[in-house]
């Protein structure tokens, strides 16, 4: 397990958990450093102070916020960690709000969150066991990094994680990306969900969620290492024709779909939608009543004209 990247304690109500945050998730990408091509000497970025014209240590740098092009007022970190805010040291639990209400757009990075000490583990276990029966996620206020932030509390396991989530103006209105008023018809949806019941998994794990990315970057770096030409790219599958109308792109997934899982590919009858079924049963049923109704009348006719006249 990484270490710890933050302490204090979660504030609920008037009872208080003793917390370590400790990163939840690991980037496994591969990172380059800068060279110079024609020598492979490293090339580095220095810190230079532009008034004393002279690279400086880490040990000499801090904070600072520029008000004009002459004034700079420099902030120490110790300044920073004494902030007068209650979510200086403490993630304080604002509410309880179901977690099908929280806009995924909104929640960043996770942190698992570690009772400290034996005195924390109970009120810990008691948040948890909270979280869990009641289907609920806890949103909470916290500094961190010189700012105040919005963080979602969640139960994954038996451990609590921290979300950082974005403020409601740090969220851009989409307004203005969504495409004008399209006109789909009944089959086309109906076509759509098809294709989202052959897609549907129940879980993301397996070859098709793998870092394919990395795999060839590791696999050209190793060859280059050896002395090796790295491996060429596959050929790309021949690319079928164009589809001429959303319908037929639609049918065609659905029968890669069925393909990819080993399903028989031959076609697949699909129900019409309910109200559409409807109508074009009560059409063809209109015709025959009307054609009834024509031969009766006719029938009628003949039976008039048959009967005698009275006296």
């Amino acid at each position: 397990m990484p270490r710890s990247i933050w302490s204090g304690a979660i504030s609920f109500g008037l009872v208080t958990i003793p917390i370590d945050v400790v990163p939840a998730t690991e980037d496994h990408s591969v990172r380059f450093h800068q060279y110079h091509l024609s020598d492979m000497g490293r090339v580095r970025v220095r810190k230079y102070c532009e008034v004393e014209d002279r690279e400086v240590s880490q040990e000499e740098i801090g904070k600072g916020y520029e008000i004009s092009r002459d004034q700079v007022v420099p902030v120490l970190d110790e300044e920073l960690r004494a902030l007068p805010l209650p979510t200086a040291r403490a993630i304080e639990i604002e509410g309880f709000v179901p977690a099908e209400s929280i806009d995924p757009l909104r929640i960043g990075e996770g942190y698992y969150l570690q009772a400290s000490g034996t005195v924390a583990e109970k009120p810990y276990a008691l948040l948890h066991k909270a979280l869990a029966r009641t289907s609920k996620v806890a949103v909470a206020k916290f500094a961190w990094h010189g700012r105040e932030r919005l963080g979602l509390l969640r139960v994954r396991d038996e451990a609590l994680v921290l979300h950082a989530m974005r403020w409601p103006d740090e969220v851009r209105d989409p307004s203005e990306l969504v495409p004008p008023d399209v006109r789909l018809s009944e089959d086309e949806i109906t076509e759509a969900e098809h294709l989202i019941e052959r897609m549907t998994r129940d879980d993301l794990e397996g070859p098709d969620f793998a870092d394919r990315y990395t795999e060839a970057l590791e696999q050209v770096i190793e060859a280059k290492r050896e002395g090796q030409a790295p491996p060429e790219a596959p050929e790309p599958a021949a690319e079928p024709g164009k589809v001429l109308d959303l319908m037929s792109a639609l049918q065609a997934s659905v029968a890669q779909a069925r393909a990819s899982r080993g399903e028989d590919t031959r076609a697949e009858v699909h129900e019409l939608p309910k109200k559409k079924a409807a109508a074009r049963a009560a059409a063809k049923k209109a015709p025959s009543e009307k054609a009834a109704g024509r031969k009766t009348a006719k029938e009628t006719a003949k039976k008039t004209a048959r009967r005698p006249r009275s006296a």
